[in-house]
């Protein structure tokens, strides 16, 4: 999470030097119920010393608005087309969601 927080704060930070305005938060989707509550949580746990960096990092963004955090599926999550051995039904699943009709069709 705290990865792809530096990237939408940096494009964030590119799109208003572009003069192009953002009214609303970017949303942050995470497969994993513990990330998102010890991201939002300011009180940490001695078994979260490791991470404390990167939550007060993604902590501070939530707090200002600018990034909003929400659970979603492992089987509805878009990035495990790229990052994991899929059966082929969900492989298919995924691909449709990215709107990509047919692999092998000529351009």
């Amino acid at each position: 999470m705290a990865t792809t927080t530096c990237e939408i704060i940096w494009l964030r930070t590119l799109l208003h030097d572009l003069m192009i305005p953002i009214s609303s938060s970017a949303q942050l989707y995470c497969d994993n119920y513990a990330a998102i509550h010890i991201a939002a949580n300011s009180v940490h746990h001695e078994r979260t010393k490791h991470i404390e960096i990167d939550c007060h990092f993604i902590q501070d963004f939530i707090k200002s608005g600018s990034i909003v955090t929400s659970h979603i599926s492992s089987k509805l999550q878009l990035a495990n087309l790229f990052i994991k051995a899929l059966d082929s039904h969900q492989f298919s699943f995924l691909v449709g969601k990215l709107g990509i009709r047919n692999l092998h069709a000529p351009t």
